[in-house]
């Protein structure tokens, strides 16, 4: 509720004390929540104000700046523009009154609050220019001059100031026309601060790197700027300090990422080249910070020549010597040093490997040859490593993110010149425990792009891994079986090795020591890649699968196995997989069959062997991945296994019916069960669905709107089933329209939405006719108008699919089921125009512009299936709709960029031309 009477200055200082300083914990949450009201309240600019001339205190000063920085931010429309002069005059005097013992928070908040004003306010023309002179000839503000003139081409892009880009154009003009005297006031800056401190450097240094970042300074002289030189100059200083050595690293990374001529390109490269003595000085103190600004500055050097790097194919640019600084970098001891790097790597193997250019890619061979053995290097454990590593600590995540890298640029040298390499240090005398781990966990990472016919290596290495003993280091052995499993195209083609390989992975996977986590990911890769060799095996994986829980492994590696062994089952003869997979699925069903048997539901715990999800994902492995080659005549062959497990499914789904945990995975199984035996489970059907409406009116579990989709895709085109499946619908309506209508029903419930239109598509897709001529129509078409604001990436793609599959039907080339076409004319005819009026407010105001494609798509639907005058006039009035003025009086579109705007939609012929002009349009209000 607002405060509807103006509360006095004491009673919000109150406020703030009770807040900082009373102890009772229940008061303070009061004082909180109130304060927190009186914010949001049209009283809260006048207070502020005179909070801040007063002066009282540290907190309620920062209250106040903040809740000034705040209102401007978020409700700047609250005030009218007659107030905005006095607002902005105020602020410059609070400003003023800034001295360099002022709490940095305040001068922040204030400086902020005053930037973002600049921006909004439309009839401050030159607030650049004003501020330096009005300012600058204070020296007590220079700080907070110098933090706004920072502040306010960082503001420019505030998702919550939402400028538009005309607005942003036209700042952006008024930054580059005073960029001289910025650039003269910053040099006068430096100059002061040689002789007084270090914070106005550091100040200084920062407003020239947010100003080179946008574009607003001229830079063909660069390397001559006083400025720039200083930054060089800190760089190559061994007594800079931490923080002006980390904001000088920012300003040469803003300095490599803008456009630059060849000249000063050359000049920077060479400066930059010039800094690796500083490197090496900063290993050699054991400076990490430094050195790790170093590296990224190496780094972005490289990124800003990336494409001058592989401009040509015969005479390898100067620039590509910068990859040897990067290399230099990756060579430290420390690995989150070389991790500063990857992505360049990632960036050039990936535009290597496009451009599939041999003669290009040699360029680079000799860079990852030297970035490997780094990586084999940085990958090796500690010598006093006793087991395993702890794969939630940090080297554990480094060497998933080596692995990755490894898998990507290994093409450049040749998955089989790496392995060879690694092999070949492997038969190096003297080699130690950890070394011999990390060439095996290189050698894991490029196995499974190895021509599965060498014989030359791998033997020799499979060998070597199936004679290990018990004495060798834990981690070698977990590496090892890792490195099997990634062998396993290379044993599909050597079956002479599968017996002994199995016999292996078996021993290992009955060990209590850690390996057995590794062993079974091998032995779910081999059982993936050997299906139809280990379908010989078949006795030996069931008593696999019925030993699970006697293993050390978790449910996922679990469910990893049941999925390999059922990808084993589907080669098997008819007689056998139904045997075989009785016995699976049994081993899953009978601990289900007695949690619904123990008595009534207390508190699962989730992944325990008492959850019942537990037991239903393992189900679930298991029916999904067996896919036997069955003729839709023949009888599936796993049908009677399912109709058996009906009554238990049921049981689960009535006892678990609170838990939308079970009930999801619930859903799921029965999901891969339909779509396994597909038409044939409809004697399932009318049971299932009389249970899921019920438990859907009780609980709202989408998860059921998920499956209702599922039976419709299946059993729609059974002309029997059809009324069942409308009568489900409309059982699901009620519910579903009750819980989205109420206040943020939409926003609160976006899985609800995803499934509710993911099942009305499948009906339009399966069964237009009926379903168009169905009563449900309209007011889902209605709820869909009213969903199109929602910003859920998942929950709108479903509803503008459904939109787009409606609209389908009407299209004037539409020859299929032609009874749909007038139907669908209708429902564009009644609701074109409120359709397209919430799909433009809704791109403008509310969605992502990634979810802007999908807008596209449904406004080319609409124009195929409207006249091109009914478009036109939805398109004007939608137009019309929308704020020509901001609440700082500037313009957001003017009447030409409208009238673009729905001519280019007009006349795209296809939905990327829509998307584009959505993208440009939207920015405009944004």
């Amino acid at each position: 509720m607002m405060m509807e009477v103006a509360p006095t200055t004491d009673l919000v200082y109150q406020g703030i004390c009770t807040l900082f300083h009373n102890t009772n914990p229940r008061e303070k949450e009061k004082a909180s929540k109130w304060l927190e009201e009186f914010q949001k309240s049209i009283y809260s600019w006048t207070i502020a104000d005179e909070l801040l001339q007063q002066k009282r205190d540290l907190h309620s000063c920062y209250f106040a700046a903040q809740t000034m920085r705040n209102k401007i931010q978020n409700s700047f429309n609250e005030l009218p523009p007659s107030s905005h002069e006095s607002l902005r005059d105020s602020l410059i005097t609070h400003i003023g009154q800034i001295t360099i013992d002022t709490d940095n928070i305040i001068v922040t908040q204030l400086c902020l609050a005053l930037a973002d004003l600049s921006l909004l306010m439309a009839s401050w023309k030159q607030p650049i220019l004003d501020l330096l002179d009005m300012l600058s000839p204070q020296p007590q503000s220079m700080w907070p001059l110098l933090e706004i003139l920072t502040l306010i081409p960082e503001e420019m892009d505030s998702r919550y100031l939402r400028l538009g880009a005309n607005r942003r154009e036209e700042v952006h003009l008024q930054l580059e026309a005073a960029a001289p005297k910025v650039m003269e006031y910053l040099c006068m800056c430096m100059h002061v601060s040689e002789t007084n401190q270090e914070k106005i450097l550091n100040a200084t240094l920062r407003c020239y790197s947010t100003w080179v970042a946008i574009h607003a300074i001229r830079l063909q002289q660069s390397a001559q700027n006083p400025l720039t030189q200083q930054v060089f100059k800190l760089l190559s200083m061994e007594s800079t300090s931490r923080k002006l050595h980390d904001t000088a690293t920012e300003c040469m990374c803003a300095l490599l990422s803008t456009s630059l001529d060849p000249q000063f390109k050359l000049q920077i490269f060479n400066c930059i080249c010039m800094l690796e003595p500083a490197y090496h000085n900063s290993v050699g103190t054991e400076d990490i910070d430094k050195t790790m600004n170093y590296c990224r500055i190496f780094t972005v050097l490289c990124e800003s020549f990336f494409f001058e790097m592989l401009q040509s194919d015969d005479m390898p640019h100067y620039s590509i010597k910068g990859l040897d600084l990067v290399l230099i970098c990756v060579g430290h001891f420390d690995y989150e040093v070389a991790e500063i790097t990857f992505n360049l790597w990632y960036g050039l193997s990936e535009e290597l490997f496009q451009r599939n250019n041999d003669t290009l890619t040699a360029h680079f061979k000799p860079h990852i040859e030297r970035l490997l053995g780094a990586l084999y290097r940085l990958a090796q454990m500690e010598s006093d490593q006793e087991g395993l590593l702890d794969e939630n600590d940090s080297f554990s995540d480094f060497r998933r993110k080596v692995s990755d890298l490894i898998k990507d640029v290994a093409f450049i040298v040749g998955s089989g010149a790496c392995f060879k390499q690694m092999f070949l240090l492997l038969q190096s005398p003297g080699t130690t425990w950890e070394s011999t781990e990390s060439a095996l966990f290189i050698m894991q990472n490029v196995a499974k792009n190895i021509i599965p016919d060498e014989n030359e290596i791998i033997p020799k290495v499979v060998e070597a891994i199936l004679n290990l003993t018990d004495k060798t280091h834990i981690a070698v052995r977990y590496t090892s079986i890792m490195l099997l499993g990634e062998l396993c195209d290379w044993i599909e083609n050597h079956p002479e090795t599968l017996q002994a390989v199995l016999d292996f992975l078996l021993c290992s996977l009955q060990q209590k020591n850690g390996l057995a986590a590794a062993a079974a990911i091998a032995l779910t890769s081999i059982c993936s890649s050997c299906r139809q060799k280990m379908t010989c095996h078949i006795f030996g994986l069931v008593n696999i699968a019925g030993s699970l829980d006697s293993f050390e492994i978790n449910n996922d590696l679990a469910i990893g196995l049941l999925k390999g062994i059922s990808l084993i089952l589907s080669r098997l003869p008819r007689n056998q997989l139904e045997t075989a997979m009785r016995e699976i699925i049994r081993f899953q069903l009978e601990p289900l069959a007695e949690l619904v048997k123990s008595g009534p539901v207390t508190v699962v715990c989730k992944g325990e062997r008492t959850d019942p999800a537990y037991w239903v994902d393992r189900a679930c492995a298991v029916i999904r991945h067996t896919n036997p080659d069955v003729s839709t005549e023949e009888i599936h062959p796993t049908l009677q296994i399912l109709n058996e497990a009906w009554p238990l499914i049921s049981q689960i789904m009535d006892k678990y019916q609170t838990d939308v945990r079970v009930m999801e995975r619930t859903c799921r199984l029965i999901r891969y069960g339909v779509r396994m035996v597909r038409k044939q489970a409809s004697l399932l059907v009318e049971p299932l669905i009389n249970q899921m409406v019920c438990l859907y009116t009780l609980h709202h579990h989408s998860c059921f709107l998920y499956l209702g989709s599922v039976f419709v895709d299946e059993f729609a085109k059974v002309d029997e089933c059809i009324n069942g499946l409308l009568a489900m619908l409309k059982a699901f309506i009620e519910p579903t329209f009750k819980m989205l209508q109420v206040e943020n029903g939409l926003k609160n419930n976006p899985d609800t939405v995803d499934d509710f239109f993911r099942l009305c598509s499948r009906f339009i897709d399966c069964c237009p006719l009926p379903f168009l001529q169905s009563a449900l129509v309209t007011p889902i078409f209605q709820c869909a108008l009213l969903a199109c604001t929602l910003d859920h990436r998942e929950a709108n793609s479903s509803v503008m699919k459904f939109f787009c599959n409606l609209l389908k039907w009407g299209r004037s080339n539409n020859y299929r089921l032609s009874e749909c076409k007038p139907l669908v004319v209708e429902i564009a005819q009644q609701n074109g125009e409120a359709l397209v009026m919430n799909l433009v407010h809704a791109s403008v105001f509310c969605l992502h512009s990634y979810m802007l494609p999908d807008v596209a798509e449904v406004l080319t639907e609409l124009k195929a299936v409207v006249t091109s005058e009914q478009m036109e006039s939805y398109l004007k009035t939608a137009l019309d709709a929308l704020p020509r003025k901001n609440s700082g009086g500037y313009v957001t579109a003017t009447q030409l960029q409208l009238d673009e705007f729905c001519n280019t939609v007009m006349r795209a012929a296809a939905p990327k031309s829509v998307t584009v002009a959505l993208k440009t349009f939207t920015r405009l209000f944004r």
